[in-house]
This record gives structure tokens, sequence and C-alpha cells, in this order.
């Protein structure tokens, strides 16, 4: 049994209103060319240059030979997790579920007391332990039976069967919600209290064994734990135990050894699926399970689109009154600095540039390029032009139609007229990627296009095909979705949706952001949100609220980008900016917490990573299956489908020039070794696991 999350749900309820905060009508100022008929333009009619792709640096190491001997009892494992939980309503299996489905990691659920479990739920006939990794809701499966009274979902001879499975196989196991006492084994935790916590967090922190568990944390870190109920405890001094998670002298998670030699992890509480703590805690806790060595990957990620650069759009003053705005050379300049002091200041984003979705029907070729407003007739495009490589660029579309009823010829010119207009001033822009004017032309829309009543998510079923046309045909192989529409919504985490019109394009979703369209001042946004939201907040406390949403995106190995507007750049008291205002609160919250840094590629190795694991996701559905041999250190994935998986755990070599342009991938990731791995269906593939202590 394997469930797919795609987002987090507990912030799906606001997704769609926040996707409301954004739209708004671009305006065009007077006079901005529209495109002429039959493509003639200042700009050429032809593709532009296209940048040379990343080279691959490591590649996983393949051809591990499998042991000489026959392999000895219990060294061979599946990569595969077993999941035992009381029942469906047991508040833990959402828990394991979302941790495992955001990794990508196959695993099966036991339901204790309605399903067996023996020695063939856990051994395959030809003697592969069928789970690398035990993990429970709780350490004694407890539900409550007819008479009000709390039971075991096992029998004493099933969790027997249990304990000689991970201890033949080396099986590590990880339980949650553990109580302190003796019963239905020993974790070496004795009681001191117990208690709710309800959103009023306790603050824990990590121990030394917790810091080398959870390294990819800040070991100073201060860890939130909310809405959960929580047993305190002390170890007890003559059991082999370490302490993982501690709040002041309490333990709240522990590293013990059985008699028998088993090893076992513990939190003596829940966090919920939606909360920070599953974030910061799960993948640890697997990864340790596992010895490192699994199917699927995590890493965190940041990218930051602000969109309609060039163009004019709305603002709205604090008062009320409407205005068109635009942009200027200085607040481009002040865009620069404030990104480079960024990075200076968080350097775990030390890679970080801001993605630009630009409108290029107001550039000015003439414009030389310079940072200075003087002699140039558009001081934007003078910067931009000389600002070029601190800064990603996308494709906006010319002059930012709505694009749901477009015809081809509109599209056609849209999309390549953009991208000539960058060209003409020297912009690197990539012709793979497309980001539509509000995501228009992708089944959302208002049959209406004269109505201000709010959009309709129709699905991808009912997105424009013309548009779709025009973009393959010009090359356009990713679209940008917005992940407030069901329909925008893929069905596995950090995956695309390959369009069911245009199944050469994928789209890749973006998250909103309450950051409003036409705000470019503190004053402007609090009013905005005030408005839509029906709060009486001020302006720090709306960028401690948003920066806190977008810490769970990034917490949550979420890869998609956070969508802004231009005027969310205007330098309102000459430095500081709405978007870096939040930015640089959003990298605080993260600085206090990880200690691995933030990955910001270019947003065509963005959506290239978002299609591999669509890829991996499809081998998984296909049955997919991987062993692990711990005697000779290889691990054989033998695949149903042509295509690539990730796998965490594996050697990797320094890449060769054969290896340029190949499938297989391999980078290090904090501590973990994270590798992509190129397969064909029915070619048993053998790679070499590099595992943890």
């Amino acid at each position: 049994m394997r469930s797919r999350t795609t987002v987090d749900k507990s912030m799906a309820p606001a997704l769609l209103v926040l996707a409301l905060a954004l739209t708004a009508i671009t305006v065009l100022s007077p006079g901005a060319p529209e495109p002429a008929a039959g493509g003639d333009s200042a700009f050429p009619a032809t593709l532009p240059a296209q940048p040379e792709p990343t080279r691959i640096r490591r590649v996983p190491v393949r051809g591990q030979p499998a042991s000489p001997a026959p392999a000895a009892p219990g060294s061979r494992v599946a990569l595969r997790q077993l999941v035992i939980a009381t029942g469906e309503g047991d508040t833990g299996l959402p828990v394991w579920r979302q941790v495992l489905d955001r990794i990508g990691t196959p695993y099966d659920v036991l339901l204790a007391g309605s399903e067996r479990l023996n020695r063939q739920r856990l051994v395959r006939p030809d003697g592969v332990g069928r789970y690398s990794a035990i993990l429970l809701t709780g350490n004694g499966l407890l539900h409550r039976d007819t008479g009000g009274g709390y039971r075991s979902g096992f029998t004493p001879a099933e969790w027997r069967a249990l304990w000689e499975y991970e201890r033949t196989f080396q099986v590590r196991q990880v339980a949650l919600n553990t109580a302190p006492g003796t019963a239905p084994e020993d974790y070496c935790l004795r009681a001191v209290r117990e208690h709710e916590v309800g959103s009023d967090p306790v603050r824990a922190t990590l121990p030394r064994a917790g810091a080398e568990l959870f390294d990819y944390l800040d070991p100073g870190g201060r860890l939130p734990i909310l809405r959960s109920y929580v047993y305190r405890t002390r170890l007890a001094s003559d059991c082999a135990a370490r302490p993982i998670l501690t709040a002041g002298k309490d333990v709240l998670g522990v590293l013990s050894t059985a008699p028998d030699g088993r090893q076992r992890a513990a939190l003596t509480f829940t966090p919920g699926p939606d909360e920070l703590a599953t974030d910061l805690l799960g993948y640890g806790l697997l990864r340790w399970a596992t010895r490192g060595v699994f199917l699927g990957e995590r890493r965190h990620w940041i990218n930051v689109d602000v969109d309609d650069w060039f163009n004019t759009t709305l603002r709205r003053r604090a008062d009320g009154t409407d205005e068109s705005f635009r942009l200027d050379g200085g607040d481009a300049a002040a865009a620069a600095l404030r990104q480079h002091d960024l990075r200076e200041r968080h350097p775990l984003a030390g890679d970080f540039r801001l993605n630009l979705p630009y409108n290029g029907s107001r550039l000015d070729s003439d414009a030389p390029a310079q940072c200075s407003a003087a002699g140039t007739p558009d001081p934007l495009t003078s910067y931009s032009r000389c600002l070029a490589g601190e800064f990603r660029w996308i494709n906006h579309t010319l002059t930012h139609p709505p694009m749901d009823f477009t015809d081809y010829q509109r599209n056609r010119e849209e999309i390549l007229r953009n991208l000539n207009a960058a060209a003409s001033i020297g912009l690197p822009v990539p012709a793979t990627v497309l980001k539509t004017p509000e995501y228009s032309g992708l089944g959302v829309y208002n049959p209406d296009p004269k109505s201000l009543a709010e959009a309709t998510d129709h699905g991808l079923e009912k997105s424009n095909r013309e548009l779709l046309r025009a973009a393959s045909e010009l090359g356009v192989r990713y679209l940008h979705g917005d992940l407030s529409y069901p329909s925008h919504q893929p069905d596995c985490f950090n995956c695309g949706i390959h369009h069911p019109l245009q199944p050469d394009v994928l789209v890749v979703p973006d998250w909103p952001t309450g950051i409003g369209f036409a705000a470019s001042t503190p004053a402007e946004q609090a009013a905005s949100y005030n408005s839509r939201y029906e709060t009486e907040l001020g302006y720090h406390e709306i960028v401690a609220a948003e920066a806190g949403l977008a810490l769970r995106h990034l917490a949550s190995g979420s890869a998609y980008a956070h969508t802004l507007h231009q005027g969310n750049l205007h330098a309102y008291d000459g430095q500081h900016s709405l978007t870096f205002d939040w930015l640089e609160e959003v990298l605080a919250r993260y600085d206090e917490l990880f200690a691995v840094p933030l990955k910001n590629p270019e947003w065509t190795e963005l959506a290239e990573y978002v299609e591999a694991r669509n890829a991996h996701f499809a081998e998984l559905d296909a049955g997919a299956d991987a062993v692990w041999d711990r005697a000779s250190g290889a691990v054989t994935l033998s695949p149903e489908t042509t295509g690539s998986m990730f796998l965490t755990g594996l050697a990797s070599r320094a890449a060769t020039e054969a290896d340029q342009g190949g499938p297989d991938r391999a980078e290090r990731y904090g501590s973990d070794p994270v590798s992509r791995l190129g397969v064909t269906a029915d070619e048993t593939v053998t790679v070499t696991a590099s595992p943890r202590p």
C-alpha cells in the first residue's frame, strides 16, 4: 500500500484564496506594441541561440559484482519499508505516509489486529527480507478494546515474529508515540509526566546523539512541537540508550539497543502530518532506520519568480486609489544589491538568484547597457542589460495578454517575439520554459472575459489547444502552473503533469504567496492583506505569517517556485522591498533550523528535476524492486520500465568524458550521496551501496 501526497493539505484551503490575491489585471502602458500579423516586428522571427546544458560531474558506481558465495542468511533486504499501524484511523499512519511519499520510497502498510504478521509476510520465498526498516505508529500498537481499555494490536507471537525478523536481518525499528515502561519491550524510558501540547510549542533541542542522527539540522536549533500529546521521560540508568531529542532535562526521543542486539529509535509523541516537526524529524528517522540506503531522496530548494519585468502593472495605494506602476533602473540596482547582501548574510542560500519572468514589449533595444539613467531612452532596459547576469530570465509573453482563448498566430508571436526581444539586448532566456500571464490558457478562467467573477478551474482538458500547439512547436517543454488549482496539482510530490492535450509539455506548478500583486510599499501590503483576509495585522506580522508558510514549503523539500510580482521589488525606501523583506524572514527562519544548503537551480534544471521525479514514481508504480546485499554491498535494481530512479546512499565516482550527457548523475547533499540512475526495462542494474553507520 502506498499513497501519494502532492502538497501540504493543511495549506490547501488557503491556496485558492492566495491565488485570488495574485489575480489582477496587468495594465500595459499607453502605446505598448501589439503583435503584428504575420510575425513582422522589430525582433527576428527565429529562435535565439540557447545556452549549453550543465555538465554532470559525478555518477553512481555501477557494476558491483554479486557476492561470489551464496548470500548469508539475513544479508539481503529489499529497499522497502513496512509501516505498522493499528488501523486506518491511527493518527501516526498519515505521518509515516507523508514522510515516505515525499521522499519517494516504496512501503507497505500492515494494520495490526486485522492483518496477521508472520514470517511469510516478512521474508520472500527466495530468502530476501521484504523490508529494510520497520516503522511503528506507536511502540505498543495500542488501541481501545470493546471494554474501553487498551490492548496491543499484536499477539505475543506476532511481536516475537517481528523481533526475530529484525534480529535475523539486522533491520532497525522506529516507533512514534512511545510511552515509558517495559511493555511490550523496554526502550529504557521512565515516566516524568505527560501532557497535551497545543499552539504554544514545546521547544526541543538536539543532544549529541540527536545532532549526529539529524545532521541536516542546526545542532543548536530549537525545534517546535505543537498540537501533540507528549510523554516526558528520563533514561533508565541500567539500559543501553542515548537521548536524541530533549526538552530541558526531559527526554522526548531515544536510541536504544535491545538485549538481543536489535537497534531501535523512538519519539515520545506523534507529530502531526501537517506539523513542522514531521518535516524536521521524519527524514532523519527514516534515514537512520535504512542506514541511509533507500529509493528516493530529499533535498531543500528555494526558487522565487518576480513576474512582469519591463511591464506596467496596477498599483493600489494604501488609501485605495489606483495608478499604473513600472519599476525603474534604481529598483533594479537595489534588487541586485539586496540579492548580493542576502547571499552574504545567509550562506545556506549562497547561490540564490531571482527568476524574472519578463514582458518584452516595453524594453528598448536602443537603450545602452549601463547601470545609469543618464542618456538612455529607458533606464530599466539599460540597468537590465547591465545586470543581466545577476538574475535569471523567463519568457512571460511579449504583451501579457490573457491566453485562455487566443488563436494560434497570436500565441506563437507572443512567445517567439518575447524571446527575441530579450535576445536583442543580450538577456539569456531558455526557449523550453514558458510562464503564461496569470497562468492563463491552462483551464482556469471565467467563460465571460469581461466578468469580474472568480475564475473557475475547468481542468487542464479545457486548456487553450492553440496555445499548447504553438508552445510545443516553438520548443516549449515546461509550462508554469498554479498549485492553488486542483487540476494543476500533480499526484506525486515534486512532480509535474504531462499535459493531457499536449503530452510533450510538462506543467510544473508554482506556489502562490500573499504578497499583494498591486502592493509596492509596507503600507500598501498591509492594506491589501488585511482587506482580503479580514485581519488587522501590522506589516511585520504579515511578513512573519507569509514567511512561516514558505518555510513549511522549504522544510518539506518542495522544489516549486514561489511567485511575486514586479511591484513587490520596488525599493520603497531606496533599499528595501517587499520581496526581500519576505525573503530575509524566510531565510532567517530556515537558518535557525537547518544546516544544509538551499538549492537554487536555473528553471530548466528545476523542471528537469521535476520531470525526473515523475519518472521515479512511474518506476515505483510499475513495481520496480531493489535488493541490497549487505555482505557484498551490491544494490540490485530490477526495473519494469525504461526511465530513471533516485537512490540515496550509493557510492559514486568522478564523471568521465564518456559520462557526459548520460542518464546517471550524483551529488553529495549535506552528508547524503543522492543519485539519479538511468534504467532500462527488464535489464538488471547493480550499483554499490555507501551505507551510514
